[in-house]
């Protein structure tokens, strides 16, 4: 071989090296689920949750047959192990009163990732600020958009992004279109949490919807019906992305291979 091949077969093979050594590009990440009423709400929607290669979140939510003109505190539920599949179900009524409380609740969903407020912070320090929450409209209409930036989304959240939970909490069982003490007394959630006189109607779920994905296990079977779905779902990477490194390396290959029978030709 010439010394002239040698340097193009060691040009070559960097070019390849440096090709198969550069990760793909990731493409955004987008979820979605069905929100589903709880405690006989009556409540439905749908919400979409979109991760972008930057780190960022974009969560929107669109959700009817709510209180009319109440704050409705709403959270990204789930776990750092992913472990959590289904939404509760009236087995997870302990004490069997009829109703599910965020207590009875939060061993199915799991505990709050994002508190989804309007505005500042979203931390589960701000679980219960009502007053930064969506307030439904005359109709029990709420309509939801925010992008949380990079530093406020937790990693355990990215991490399992295929496997969280949508919940919208705040029902009226007495029918009187607001949150009161008569009807199922003191929320026991929030006063645990230093925070009395705040009603139960106020923190049980009204609507719960579990996410699924790529690499996501099968929720088990004889659980509720949640929906959900996934753009792309498959690998944990896109395709697009490698398919374009295989063609880069391929048109590399071929231009290597037509230089060095060029090569072998002149020295003929």
């Amino acid at each position: 071989m010439s010394t002239r091949s040698r340097r193009v077969l060691v040009a070559g093979m960097s070019v390849l090296l440096l090709a198969a050594s550069a990760p793909p590009a990731l493409a955004d990440t987008t979820v979605t689920a069905r929100l589903e009423a709880q405690n006989k709400s009556g409540a439905s929607g749908s919400a979409t949750l979109t991760a972008t290669n930057d780190g960022r979140l974009t969560v929107v939510i669109r959700a009817e047959g709510l209180v009319p003109g109440q704050p409705h505190a709403q959270h990204v539920h789930g776990t750092a192990g992913g472990s959590h599949f289904m939404c509760p179900s009236m087995a997870n009524d302990e004490d069997g009163d009829g109703y599910l409380t965020n207590e009875e609740a939060t061993g199915e969903y799991g505990t709050i990732f994002l508190s989804l407020t309007t505005s500042g912070d979203t931390s589960p320090d701000s679980g219960l600020a009502v007053d930064r929450m969506p307030v439904a409209d005359a109709s029990g209409r709420v309509t939801y958009k925010r992008t949380f930036a990079a530093e406020e989304v937790p990693a355990d959240l990215l991490a399992n992004l295929s496997h969280v939970h949508v919940v919208q909490h705040g029902i009226d069982v007495n029918d009187n279109d607001r949150y009161d003490l008569a009807g199922l007394g003191e929320s026991t959630f929030a006063k645990n949490l230093g925070v009395a006189g705040v009603p139960e109607e106020a923190t049980n779920p009204a609507t719960c919807g579990v996410v699924t994905g790529a690499g996501s296990p099968t929720p088990p079977r004889g659980g509720p019906e949640t929906g959900g779905g996934v753009e792309g779902a498959g690998s944990g990477y896109p395709l697009a992305p490698w398919g374009g490194l295989l063609l880069a390396v391929s048109a590399t290959l071929v231009v290597l291979g037509s230089l060095l029978r060029r090569g072998t030709r002149s020295q003929q």
